[in-house]
């Protein structure tokens, strides 16, 4: 892994550190036998705050080809309230933009195409992009076309440069997962029509904090985003916040409408007028929550050891992402 000393949305260096949750195994490395007795790779998880743009951290990062390549196990179709979820957000979509055959909708981190293919059944040309091979393989199954590869700027301005921009652009649950988080935003920028829409889907920092969803923390999600350093970064590259939705999805997410031009709606500024108020740019806001976590870890301890004292046993159930931070 690669130790950051800047900031990933400002650039800038002087992070605060407020929450150390030692070095953990990778989540979803889902073992074979014969993987059982290789040593596992270990990695700090360390959270820090930008005092300049607010945005809240990890300080490693684990090379993607390690952690999304290859064997990456994770397939959404594989959960009924996503599905149904990504599906409501697609039917709205179709309908309020009026898409049709002369339009294109872009996803990246499209996976097995679960989303795309509301669009492709109603006749809308898509194109997912994904980095995951057996995802990517599946949805071109489906007849989905998928590129297999990372959303960069790059291949934005290789799109372009082929004819392809995109009317509506969809991203859920990958922002956080960017190293190049300018990158991939300035791939947006240039790929969406001027007219178009750019909805993310992204987990809400205020929501991690308020109910202490500390084991949300894991190497693939490098940053926990509120709308404050959210409307800075993508001010950045002259996209604009317009709306914001709330969503219980994930333990609590924003759905971002970004566009070209400046039409902020009320819900935006709610919300940016709610986080100032509770502290988001001061690091006292976030040291109040690294407490509660040390104070429930102690707690859980104390638990499981009480439990193993009376010759109980503990069986943990399925292979959640988020239990390697809680174990």
């Amino acid at each position: 892994s690669e130790t950051i000393t800047h900031c990933r949305a400002c650039g800038k260096s002087g992070f605060v550190p407020f929450l150390d949750l030692g070095s953990t195994p990778l989540a979803d490395r889902l073992l074979t036998q014969e993987q059982l007795d290789a040593p596992e790779p270990r990695v700090p998880l360390e959270v820090v705050f930008c005092p300049h743009c607010t945005l809240v951290q990890i300080t490693e990062t684990v090379h993607p080809a390690v952690l999304f390549g290859g064997d990456y196990p994770y397939f959404s179709s594989v959960s009924p309230s996503l599905l149904a979820h990504f599906r409501a957000s697609a039917l709205h979509l179709l309908e309020s933009r009026q898409l049709g055959p002369d339009t294109l909708v872009v996803e990246a981190a499209s996976n097995d195409g679960y989303m795309l293919v509301n669009f492709a059944e109603r006749g809308v040309p898509v194109l997912g992009i994904d980095p995951a091979r057996d995802p990517a393989r599946a949805a071109q199954a489906r007849g989905i076309p998928t590129l297999n590869t990372f959303f960069t700027v790059e291949l934005a301005r290789q799109l372009r440069a082929d004819g392809k921009s995109a009317d509506v652009f969809l991203a859920n649950n990958v922002l956080a997962h960017v190293a190049d988080l300018n990158g991939f935003v300035e791939g947006i920028a240039t790929l969406l029509e001027p007219g178009g829409v750019a909805v993310l889907e992204c987990p809400y920092l205020m929501d991690l904090l308020d109910h202490c969803e500390f084991d949300t923390i894991y190497h693939q999600h490098l940053c926990y985003f509120s709308v404050t350093a959210l409307t800075k970064l993508f001010a950045r590259h002259g996209l604009s916040l317009n709306d914001v939705e709330r969503t219980p999805i994930h333990g609590g997410s924003l759905r971002l409408f970004v566009e070209h031009t400046t039409d902020v709606r009320p819900r935006v500024r709610d919300l940016l007028e709610e986080e100032a108020r509770r502290g988001v740019t001061r690091i006292d806001f976030y040291r109040q929550f690294a407490e509660k976590v040390r104070s429930l870890r102690e707690e859980l301890r104390e638990a499981l050891g009480h439990l193993r004292g009376e010759g109980k046993r503990i069986v943990g159930y399925a292979a959640a992402a988020k239990a390697c931070t809680l174990m």
